[in-house]
């Protein structure tokens, strides 16, 4: 078998889409951009969205919303992608690094309050693996601390925590549609929140600092009289950055995001498949509570001592495999960062993802776990 780790769950409605932008010939930033926001905001319950080229510039651009003073901190958890921790920087911010809980792999809210002090500003809560952060309890704390909420979202689109949509619990939600996530416009992402005033003035930043839109400015265009021939002006008032999502992009998007619920419904079936072919094993356990109801799990992930005589006897039956995530105090470019984070630099080296898209079939979950099944009888022979 050749079992692939992740792949995109993509068709004829992705294609028929893209095809309607080749027709009108407008393949930036045009009108699937504004209609892919508009239904995103209509799907996530937010009052708005702006779409953007990828998770990592909306964490960037959530961050910039604030305008918070150079030097200040920013908590992050210590077990997440580089672009949690990058977006800090990238505003001349500081990053503290959080530990994680060691059951759920999600920033503990314990060590939160023992890293905080006055020069915090945020937080950025990240439900990894599509594992929600309990954002109730996080954002009691956040309000007593005087912190702002920016959630990172990339593993849990259109996942819930107590029947609430994820990324509309904090100040600013930010999404993840790359290729591999839980829905995909190739690359992409999107920021949303109820605060029209504070996001508002990101169109402009994610598109040069100019502020108006090109598509938006070609439409009034047509039906001008002569006081209106200044329809091409612009101004560049703040230092923006080329992060604008494309038409292209929003095209897929727009046909994914109709088949997202029953995308996710699928992983969700996946790893109940998973977790019940693995439940009487001794070395392999879930890498953390899948539990029904809540979040978006993105990925299948499982704990095991042997990880990497693991990893080996499953390549050699072509199964592909990941680790998500190497803990970045570990990273030389946060190692000056680098804080007391024990348990996640203390669990990261068993953790193993497992094969987990919506298109994987039931015989290749089985293979997956026949695989498993044999390389513990191994074990216990050895």
């Amino acid at each position: 078998m050749n079992i692939r780790l992740f792949k995109p769950s993509v068709g004829e409605e992705e294609l028929a889409n893209i095809r309607e932008v080749f027709e009108r010939a407008w393949l930036g930033n045009g009108p699937m951009v504004v209609r892919f926001e508009e239904a995103w905001s209509k799907y996530i319950g937010s009052r708005m969205s702006i779409g953007v080229n990828s998770a990592t510039a909306a964490l960037h651009l959530a961050l910039t919303a604030f305008h918070f003073p150079e030097g200040k901190k920013v908590l992050v958890p210590a077990i997440t992608f580089a672009s949690t921790a990058t977006a800090v920087l990238y505003n001349r911010l500081i990053p503290v690094f959080v530990d994680v809980d060691p059951e759920t792999v999600s920033i503990d809210l314990n060590d939160l309050q023992r890293k905080y002090d006055k020069d915090c500003v945020a937080v950025i809560p990240v439900h990894n693996g599509g594992y929600p952060v309990p954002m109730d309890k996080l954002m009691a704390l956040a309000d007593k601390l005087n912190l702002k909420v920016i959630e990172d979202c990339a593993h849990c689109a259109g996942g819930e925590y107590k029947g609430r949509k994820l990324g509309t619990w904090g100040h600013i939600g930010c999404f993840s549609f790359e290729e591999k996530k839980c829905m995909t416009t190739g690359d992409g992402g999107m920021i949303c929140s109820d605060d029209v005033e504070l996001i508002e003035p990101l169109r402009a930043y994610r598109w040069v600092g100019i502020d108006k839109d090109t598509w938006r400015r070609a439409e009034k265009a047509s039906g001008l009289t002569e006081n209106e021939a200044m329809h091409w002006h612009y101004e560049i008032a703040v230092l923006g950055y080329k992060y604008n999502m494309n038409d292209i992009a929003a095209a897929i998007g727009l046909a994914q995001l109709k088949k997202l619920d029953a995308m996710n419904a699928r992983r969700a079936k996946i790893i109940e498949r998973y977790l019940d072919g693995i439940k009487n094993l001794r070395i392999i356990k879930p890498i953390f509570p899948y539990e029904r109801g809540n979040g978006a799990y993105w990925y299948f992930g499982i704990r095991c001592d042997k990880r990497d005589e693991l990893i080996i006897h499953l390549k050699n039956r072509g199964i592909a495999t990941g680790v998500h995530f190497y803990p970045l105090t570990l990273q030389p470019l946060f190692r000056k960062y680098a804080v007391d984070c024990r348990v996640a630099e203390g669990i990261w080296g068993n953790f193993i993802t497992l094969p987990s898209h919506p298109d994987l079939t039931d015989s290749e979950i089985d293979f997956v776990l026949k695989s498993l099944n044999d390389f513990e009888q191994l074990y216990s022979e050895v």
